[in-house]
């Protein structure tokens, strides 16, 4: 790495020049850094706005899942029927699904020899379990802080090899120059050092680089009703700045989270059968409220217990599980209720001689419960049998199970889409590889944990392309400055723009607050061709008067306003892409529901803004990439593309083995 300077306006600037920056210190961005480091590429460096922020460190689940090809018992299984489940979810390219499926077992055991404590038997078979969409027993699981392990592993791994971090640096521009076969690449990135924003260049520091990783997570912080993490916000919207597109943006997941406590309620915590109930804003007038629309309490029951592993709101199951996100929704989001789980107490209509009836379970309930040894008492006691850690992780964040009632909501959890990658995570920009969940690598449904193995696969397969193809130094420092001098100074004049808008009453947690709720009430759990397109208008003309009509009241908040920059990019582009899959008839699918008032109503007694539209899911064969024109002020295009089918290679050996020697497989 090089470290120069450059003066502008009488203000000086640094900029340092290396062959990778990667982007982002969650699972995918410290073992991309791992990876390239192992593979002889050591001219790195990670950019992070904190090292301990982010969705990896920062959430789970009752036992958060890795997904990966079966390695125990007698379960047949392969590579291609792993790359069939991941495909057969609808709107996944093959080849994509093929390689997370071939690369799942390489990036599990890299895990393990680094110590992630995933659990085998006394004959070192790595057991699995069902999870959702998974036909096998292909899950496993740490606990509920699986990703927390893995990035604490693998940062053990980053700081062993000194890998240079810049700790509390926020990415706010993407440099791109042409190539000369007039593809469009990434040559550099603008960043604020958030601890010298308040200094006469603002912090503004500048990164020459010949490779970009991006691993900035999901757009955390577009949605008012989430579960990400409130340290982590995403950063998308740079990247379709500078012209990467987006695919599958239309697809996110939303389920049942806690709400005080950020933390997805799913597994155990659903399987143990608590008590849901509603009251009104101060906690009076307690209902419960599933009584309202079950008649057969045995239906209620097994609904609540098929929470746990069909946690994601799933518009196939909206007569079974995923009611219960419906009915939930109405009571907070549309009645202004509160909505609670009570572990303290069994349901009121399951007790009978002042015991849960168990008799009332169906089959695959009471066998579960009866394998767990959970036919007694109440919620909390069987939690505490089940899965005792599941009730500290509560008790260590403030809240204690078996004494008070555990808010909740329906919030967004994962993003499927995200940013377009090729088999090796290279954007349709050269040079910017987008890794983990910002790259849209999933569609419409994929199995509960297969998120994290992405996260590993991805990052391994753009390490393994920089190192075969782009290993080369950056631009020389006099090239860099010229070519990118007018974009430098685009990103220092909007630092300016903000701090000359300076008042007392700032406005950029009441500009964050409206991107949030807006997302929430028109591009989450429900969706409507009115409703999107409003939100979409909105959107649009506040991103075109952003930087006008934000008021900071000191530097120090220069990092929010380009959040709420960013945040606005991707929320425009994240409408569209729903705008555009509504017009081209697409119906209610994954986790979402879109609305018509001549669709079909959940359940008796919901009111109509509850109905929606089913039928064939005529788009599951395309994915959606989407574009943003920066010199019309904006504007965004789409373009519908038939998936990809997985891959039938010639696997004879000799062939692959003259393949990999030649180095003809890197290409």
């Amino acid at each position: 790495m090089i470290r120069d300077s450059i003066e502008i306006n009488g203000i000086k600037y640094d900029i340092y020049s290396l062959n990778t920056l990667i982007v982002g210190s969650g699972a995918a961005g410290l073992n991309a850094a791992d990876s390239l480091y192992n593979m002889g590429q050591k001219d790195i460096a990670i950019l992070t706005e904190g090292l301990y922020m982010g969705t990896s460190r920062n959430t789970g689940s009752d036992k958060q899942t890795y997904y990966k090809l079966t390695q125990a018992g007698d379960s047949p299984d392969s590579v291609m029927e792993m790359a069939n489940t991941l495909y057969d979810g609808g709107s996944m390219h093959g080849d994509i699904a093929l390689i997370e499926a071939a690369l799942s077992t390489r990036c599990f055991y890299k895990l393990v020899n680094i110590g992630v404590p995933f659990p085998h038997n006394r004959y070192g078979e790595y057991v699995g379990y069902k999870t959702d969409h998974d036909p096998r027993r292909r899950a496993t699981s740490a606990g509920p802080l699986t990703s927390k392990f893995m990035t604490e592993r693998l940062l053990e791994q980053v700081m062993q090899k000194s890998i240079l971090i810049f700790d509390g640096y926020l990415a706010i521009g993407i440099l791109t120059n042409e190539k000369e076969d007039g593809k469009k690449r990434a040559v550099g990135l603008v960043a604020l050092n958030i601890a010298e924003v308040g200094s006469k260049n603002h912090g503004i520091t500048i990164f020459n680089c010949t490779n970009i990783i991006y691993a900035t997570g999901g757009p955390a912080g577009m949605y008012h009703k989430s579960v990400y993490p409130l340290c982590q916000n995403g950063s998308m919207g740079i990247a379709f700045e500078a012209g990467a597109k987006g695919v599958n943006l239309t697809e996110s997941q939303f389920g049942i989270a806690s709400t005080k406590f950020r933390w997805n309620l799913s597994g155990s915590y659903q399987q143990v059968i608590p008590r849901y109930l509603s009251t009104n804003q101060d906690g009076c007038d307690e209902r419960e409220f599933l009584d309202e629309y079950y008649d057969d309490v045995s239906e209620m029951l097994n609904a609540i217990f098929l929470k746990g592993y069909q946690w994601p709101f799933d518009a196939r199951k909206i007569q079974g599980s995923s009611l219960i996100d419906i009915l939930v929704y109405n009571e907070t989001q549309v009645k202004g209720r509160r909505v609670f789980l009570d572990y303290t107490n069994n349901p009121r209509r399951a007790i009978k001689n002042g015991a849960f009836d168990f008799s009332l379970l169906g089959q695959e309930v009471y066998e579960y419960l009866y394998n767990s040894g959970c036919l007694f008492g109440k919620p909390i006691d069987r939690l505490r049998k089940m899965n005792a850690p599941a009730i500290d992780l509560y008790k260590k964040n403030g809240i204690d199970l078996s004494q008070e009632y555990l808010e909740i909501d329906v919030c967004s959890q994962h993003c499927n889409g995200g940013l377009l990658g090729n088999i090796w995570w290279e954007s349709n920009l050269a040079n910017f590889f987008p890794v983990g969940e910002v790259n849209g690598t999933f569609g419409v449904y994929r199995p509960g944990g297969s998120a994290l193995n992405s996260t590993q696969t991805g990052s391994l397969r753009a390490a393994q392309y920089i190192c075969h193809h782009y290993s080369n130094n950056p631009l020389k420092y006099e090239q860099f400055v010229n070519e990118n001098f007018v974009e430098i100074s685009k990103y220092i004049n909007m630092t300016k723009k903000f701090v000359e808008n300076s008042c007392k009453n700032s406005n950029v947690y009441e500009i964050r607050k409206s991107i949030q709720k807006r997302m929430t009430r028109s591009g989450a759990l429900l969706r409507s061709m009115k409703g999107v397109e409003q939100a979409y208008k909105e959107a649009l003309g506040e991103l075109q008067r952003i930087e006008s009509i934000t008021h900071i009241s000191s530097a120090a908040e220069l990092p929010d306003a380009f959040r709420n920059r960013d945040l606005l990019i991707t929320q425009v582009a994240y409408l569209f892409a729903m705008k555009e899959y509504i017009e081209a008839g697409g119906v209610s699918r994954g986790s979402y529901l879109i609305c018509d008032l001549n669709g079909t109503l959940p359940a008796k007694g919901l009111p109509d803004y509850f109905k929606y539209l089913s039928g064939e899911d005529k788009l599951s064969k395309m994915v959606c990439e989407v574009t943003v024109d920066m010199e019309k002020n904006f504007s965004f295009s789409a373009e519908w593309k038939h998936v990809r089918p997985i891959p039938k290679d010639n696997n004879w050996f000799e062939i692959v083995w003259n393949s990999f020697r030649n180095n003809e497989v890197f290409s």
